[in-house]
């Protein structure tokens, strides 16, 4: 028994690291918080939205359909149009995806959080800040005059039955929050390591939103750290499967444009599945936006052999992430 205690640690220990950690990042949002109506100055003539401005054509870097011949191609008041409607989409799909999070995160609040809890006040200063983003997206969609849709119909149809993940099935909820936030943290952050000129409305947007979901990203690899070993056995060989499902499946939400976009500026249909998955250069960006995810499983012992094995038939397996933040540098 000796031994054991000395090589493994107990409970209470692992409670208090847990509790420091969500004090830290409830300190973080008190200390370092952004208010989009008090650190963006929207009638700045910087971030007006001009005719003809070419910072809004797709970054080849960071965009796929920015770096694709058939846009290339185009004419410059063409890709412009192209772009400003990909990029308030863009936006658009964050702010949905942020509802449906705050949604859950709320009913995890309502139902699942005892008195005492540190969750509570480090949850409750997480969604102070997705609303705020909420509020930010809209704004940028707003201001650029494109009516998008933002997710594909299905998804606007199921999203309310989201939320219900955080009174039901909390773990599997927050590993939806990761699935939803890996990959909009990788896209932005390429998009700014890329270099290219951007229109500032959307640099200094994706600024202040890596800088909060950072926090947000970590709360949920730490929850998940915490909990899931908690888990029984058939629960945590279930959440195993469900992990790289989920992954894949928000991926596609999140990242591949809704149809509208190729209907709307006659984009051939070969493109769409050229870019969502079909190339090997398409495939192997999207095994990079998972490269934490599967960290992150790894170290919570989910990427069993038979898990692995779906990793590899949903064709989102590789190395893992050597650290939270690390670039994606195939896309690169």
């Amino acid at each position: 028994m000796a031994t054991q205690s000395a090589t493994a640690p107990s409970s209470t220990a692992k409670q208090g690291t847990y509790a420091a950690i969500l004090t830290t990042l409830s300190e973080g949002s008190v200390n370092k918080h952004f208010d989009p109506y008090i650190d963006i100055d929207w009638e700045s003539p910087e971030w007006a939205i001009i005719p003809n401005d070419p910072r809004w054509i797709l970054p080849a870097s960071a965009d796929p359909l920015g770096a694709h011949p058939w846009y290339l191609a185009l004419p410059e008041d063409r890709k412009i149009e192209i772009g400003m409607w990909r990029q308030a989409n863009i936006a658009k799909v964050g702010l949905q995806f942020e509802q449906l999070l705050i949604g859950g995160v709320m009913n995890y609040l309502f139902a699942k959080v005892p008195n005492g809890s540190r969750e509570f006040r480090y949850l409750n200063h997480e969604v102070a800040e997705e609303i705020n983003h909420t509020q930010m997206f809209q704004e940028m969609v707003n201001r650029i005059g494109a009516d998008v849709p933002g997710m594909g119909s299905v998804m606007r149809l199921l999203g309310s039955l989201v939320p219900l993940l955080g009174r039901y099935f909390p773990t599997t909820f927050f590993v939806a929050v990761l699935a939803g936030e890996e990959p909009i943290d990788h896209v932005q952050k390429s998009m700014l390591r890329g270099g290219e000129t951007v229109h500032p409305i959307m640099r200094d947007v994706m600024r202040i939103h890596i800088a909060e979901e950072a926090r947000h990203i970590s709360f949920a690899h730490e929850y998940l750290r915490h909990r899931v070993p908690e888990l029984g056995f058939v629960q945590r060989s279930t959440l195993s499967l469900a992990y790289p499902i989920i992954m894949f499946i928000a991926c596609d939400l999140i990242v591949k444009p809704p149809r509208s976009l190729f209907s709307e500026f006659d984009i051939p249909r070969h493109i769409r599945r050229e870019l969502f998955w079909r190339s090997p250069e398409a495939r192997a960006r999207r095994r990079d936006y998972f490269g934490e995810a599967r960290m992150l499983a790894t170290d919570i012992g989910l990427m069993n052999p038979v898990a692995k094995l779906l990793w590899r038939t949903l064709r989102i397996d590789g190395s893992l992430a050597r650290y939270r933040g690390e670039p994606i540098r195939t896309a690169a």
